[in-house]
């Protein structure tokens, strides 16, 4: 199925597919090629993927829709520091409060649902993420 989604049929991308689709932490992927974007891009369609940057004006809106209606996101061109109001969506910080599944973005309790996925992709070549980057994704 990830072939047919345009994932490359080499062993590395294999295992490199299942390190974003098993791991506990959500994916960086270093992607100078646009091999990852395109993959995710097919195989999350028809899931309702959003596409954003953090250059776009509303991408937290955005990302704060998605995780309330469980839509998968793909967050392009990052460099090597991420915006520090990801954390609590890199570190999955959900809590539960009066039955409901929460996690808190800035000073709002968002729903969460549990169908969200979040992916990241960087199109430098040779980036370096510093230790508090990288222990917060799977790189």
């Amino acid at each position: 199925q990830w072939n047919a989604n345009g994932l490359p049929r080499d062993a590395v991308s294999t295992e490199n597919a299942i390190l974003c689709t098993r791991s506990r932490r959500w994916p960086l992927m270093i992607d100078p090629q646009d091999q990852a974007n395109r993959w995710i891009k097919t195989m999350e369609t028809k899931h309702g993927l959003k596409v954003i940057k953090l250059t776009d004006g509303n991408y937290l809106r955005t990302l704060e829709n998605a995780i309330r209606m469980g839509t998968p996101v793909l967050l392009e061109e990052v460099e090597e520091a991420l915006d520090p109001s990801l954390e609590p969506i890199l570190l999955k910080q959900v809590f539960t409060k009066g039955g409901r599944l929460l996690i808190r973005l800035g000073d709002t309790d968002v729903d969460y649902d549990k169908n969200f996925r979040f992916y990241i992709t960087s199109k430098m070549s040779n980036p370096h993420y510093l230790p508090e980057v990288s222990i917060k994704v799977t790189i």
